[in-house]
């Protein structure tokens, strides 16, 4: 097995960008879902509800900060963008804490389980991809541990879908019948939310070791 797929996610419910490297840590990528976008009642607003959020895509600049499809997420280009896309008083925060994941640092999906939804893999907006996985073994895989170089990443549990499946990623048109083939075919549950043991780097290309006791690995933190 190997990683096949990168991806980062600089804003929550954005689209997010394809990477080669990326350093890896206790809350997940570095860089990733750092700026939120709250209702004006302080709440977070996402793609679930505003699906338009997903048409708008979150890289990050040069000098390390988030761009909303370009601009500076604290620009006035970049908040009316989300206004558009979601409610007139809507505002950009930036935020470091764990409470910004729905619930944990990373999404690991397989190119086996992807095959076999039969869509496009970003509607699951996982972090990593593992390529070389045969059909649905990723969900064999909880409570075990993937090892990727120095990097010990835990997998907890399968991930439950949402309403932000049915959106395509590039035309944002809807399909309700994605969500209901992920509930026939899948229990309703596709990809593995995941935890970091140990951080380290990860590129394109790494092997990716299946370890099925991780006791001998100290637990840095669980969110």
């Amino acid at each position: 097995m190997y990683v096949k797929e990168l991806w980062r996610f600089p804003v929550k419910s954005m689209a997010g960008e394809k990477l080669h490297r990326i350093s890896i840590g206790e809350l997940g990528f570095a860089g990733d879902r750092k700026v939120l976008v709250l209702g004006p009642n302080g709440r977070i607003l996402t793609s679930r509800t505003y699906h338009k959020l997903l048409g708008l895509r979150g890289t990050l600049g040069a000098d390390g900060q988030p761009l909303i499809s370009g601009h500076p997420w604290n620009s006035e280009e970049a908040l009316q963008l989300v206004r558009e896309a979601t409610v007139p008083g809507a505002q950009l925060i930036a935020y470091d804490g764990p409470e910004r994941f729905d619930i944990l640092p990373l999404l690991v999906a397989t190119d086996g389980a992807i095959e076999a939804f039969g869509h496009d893999a970003r509607r699951l907006r996982p972090n990593i991809i593992v390529g070389g996985v045969e059909g649905l073994a990723e969900r064999t895989w909880p409570a075990k541990c993937l090892c990727i170089g120095d990097t010990v990443i835990g997998v907890q549990d399968l991930r439950g879908r949402c309403v932000m499946t049915t959106y395509d990623p590039d035309s944002l048109e809807q399909s309700p019948r994605v969500l209901k083939e992920i509930v026939q075919k899948f229990g309703g549950e596709l990809a593995l939310n995941c935890y970091v043991i140990r951080g380290g780097e990860l590129k394109v290309g790494d092997p990716v070791e299946l370890v099925a006791n991780c006791d001998h690995v100290t637990t840095t933190s669980r969110v």
